[in-house]
């Protein structure tokens, strides 16, 4: 199994992905900056993101929870709390750093460059872009209970509910298929 899953359609909502279950488990998958070195690959940010510290650890998880906190409480209202401003602030922070920078080589391999100013940035930017466009109005959170991932809805029915199959969806349909089977056979 995949140690990162990029199923949120959106990738300020895989970042607050790495943080699993905040109801229940709080599930860290940032624990170190080899986890964060992976997580940039794996999200194919930049291929190489130079030194990744504890410093930089901290600063991706700050806007990570920045980012999950906008989006859960967007939009604002007449008098949003301290910890919602301070979010919009963190994000709005992040989305004036600089972009990864894309360019192709001879043999038409794209090459990804950047540091974690520019990781920031692209998550940052995605959060504004996000919270700013009609795609906000199709973010959901996953129809399973523990789970709280947030994923954007872009089936043509807008009637997703899992953040995606392979753990929520099919822990739904085993768990569903085992209620009928015993509702079936009366036990």
């Amino acid at each position: 199994m995949d140690e990162f899953v990029f199923v949120s359609g959106r990738l300020c909502l895989d970042l607050a992905g790495t943080r699993l279950w905040r109801r229940s488990l709080r599930t860290e998958l940032l624990g170190s900056p080899d986890d964060l070195r992976r997580w940039i690959g794996a999200a194919c940010l930049v291929d190489d993101p130079g030194a990744v510290d504890a410093r930089a650890l901290e600063r991706v998880r700050r806007l990570r929870e920045a980012a999950y906190t906008l989006v859960r409480n967007w939009p604002l209202g007449d008098s949003p709390d301290s910890a919602v401003e301070e979010a919009l602030a963190e994000v709005n922070e992040a989305a004036r750093l600089p972009l990864p920078r894309h360019q192709l080589d001879a043999a038409g391999r794209v090459l990804r460059t950047g540091g974690v100013d520019e990781v920031l940035g692209a998550v940052g930017r995605d959060a504004v872009d996000l919270v700013g466009s009609p795609q906000f109005s199709r973010m959901k959170e996953c129809a399973n209970d523990e789970c709280t991932r947030l994923f954007v809805d872009l089936s043509r029915s807008g009637a997703r509910r899992w953040c995606g199959m392979a753990e929520c969806g099919n822990r739904h349909k085993a768990a569903s298929y085992r209620q009928r089977k015993k509702e079936r056979s009366g036990v």
